[in-house]
């Protein structure tokens, strides 16, 4: 009998520690399935407020879709203080001393660029006062550590030089070949940049290749505009190379995004796309291809605009966005970025600019030519003064110089992890 008693006990607090087992499955359960659907409105919600209602939707022979939409319904007018604000078509005053691209060239740059196409102009174009804006999907943002950082950068990504301590090297995970200038009052800056298709080892990580104009310290106040190109798995779901522009008032803490995935940014140009792949590439001891960049402050309305080759003026960033920018850039950077994830405890594999070290020169290293800044009289004039800085040039390197085609330049970039960057 006492056996059997003691079975019954024994049974009956076996059912209660199944039951509660049971019992604390489905709640689990539940607070996952309500987790899981919070994430599937956040990201509903998110959608709805980056994809505007199109006029027209082009299908890129990439995959992207870009929407047509009415240029007074884009992102940046989400803003609460662009509710009323008046676009402006054009900017009221633009550089001089363009640098001369109609020049006859001799030298290096007898193998002048084509005109740098996007993909998606295959397929068709989008109608007058209208703009292109790349469609996002759910998948980009769930490749995102979260739906507020989906189009972010960390405040990792800030290069600044001389910091090359060799106990932080890699502690921000990103690294830099750039070269720089700074010591007075920029209001804008330009480049001609190769365009290579870098390999990326892990799809967490990017290669970039961009112009920077900062103002404020190094610190949680840092403004920075930038424009270059990049290949980025995490934000585009593939390894093209794309068009893209960032802004930050506030060191990529909690304002400013790439491209229009944000308010920002007031585009007025129907033809490009920002982060839509661009073509041809340039290839290793062939074609060589660049694209030319210039952000410069509008003396008038304050405004920081952006023009794309020689035709593109593709809009601005209200000046009441940045704090010190509202005034003027302290520092211009051109150069390359990577993020170096570390995969297996060694250095990534992923390449800036071309793979290749600056020393194999041109049709093998990637470049920024004819780089200038924008002065206080709104002339484009040459740097001076110019400074470079990598926090490790053996794994990728800078070297500038000058001649009269190109003006200043500079080679940079690399292959990452090689035997003397383990």
């Amino acid at each position: 009998m006492g056996r059997k008693r003691r079975g019954i006990g024994f049974g009956y607090g076996g059912l209660v520690l199944c039951l509660w087992a049971v019992l604390m499955f489905w709640v689990s359960l539940a607070a996952r399935i309500d987790g899981v659907s919070k994430q599937t409105l956040q990201v509903q919600r998110h959608l709805k407020r980056l994809n505007k209602p199109p006029v027209k939707t082009i299908q890129s022979p990439d995959g992207d879709l870009i929407d047509c939409v009415n240029i007074s319904e884009q992102p940046a007018f989400d803003h609460p203080y662009l509710k009323d604000h008046k676009i402006q078509m054009r900017p009221s005053f633009h550089p001089e001393g363009l640098f001369d691209e109609s020049k006859v060239a001799t030298g290096e740059t007898r193998e002048k660029a084509n005109p740098i196409y996007q993909h998606w102009h295959a397929n068709g174009q989008c109608p007058e006062n209208t703009i292109p804006i790349r469609r996002t999907k759910e998948e980009d943002i769930l490749r995102a550590s979260s739906v507020k950082r989906y189009g972010r950068k960390t405040s990792r990504s800030i290069p600044k030089p001389r910091s090359a301590d060799p106990n932080l090297i890699n502690e921000s995970g990103h690294q830099h070949a750039i070269a720089y200038v700074e010591g007075d009052k920029f209001y804008g800056a330009k480049a001609t940049i190769n365009v290579w298709e870098p390999m990326i080892q892990q799809s967490n990580e990017f290669s970039l290749s961009q112009l920077w104009v900062l103002g404020g310290a190094f610190g949680e106040d840092l403004n920075s505009i930038e424009a270059g190109w990049q290949v980025s798995p995490d934000l585009y779901g593939d390894n093209n190379t794309r068009l893209f522009t960032y802004w930050t008032s506030d060191a990529y803490q909690a304002t400013g995004c790439y491209n229009l995935l944000c308010s920002g940014f007031i585009q007025i140009n129907s033809q490009i796309a920002m982060g839509a792949s661009i073509s041809p590439i340039s290839a290793y001891r062939n074609a060589q291809y660049d694209i030319s960049i210039l952000i410069w402050k509008d003396p008038k309305e304050g405004h920081w605009w952006m023009q794309f080759g020689n035709d593109y003026v593709l809009g601005y960033w209200p000046s009441f966005l940045f704090s010190y920018l509202a005034d003027s850039a302290s520092m211009i950077e051109w150069g390359g970025e990577v993020v170096n994830s570390e995969p297996d405890g060694e250095h990534t594999t992923t390449q800036m600019g071309s793979g290749h070290f600056p020393e194999e020169g041109f049709g093998k290293a990637s470049y920024f030519r004819n780089i200038q800044v924008v002065d206080g009289s709104n002339n484009l004039k040459a740097p001076k003064g110019i400074g470079t800085f990598t926090e490790q040039s053996n794994c990728y390197d800078v070297q500038t110089g000058n001649n009269g085609d190109w003006g200043h330049y500079f080679y940079y970039g690399g292959p990452g992890k090689n035997p003397n960057c383990p």
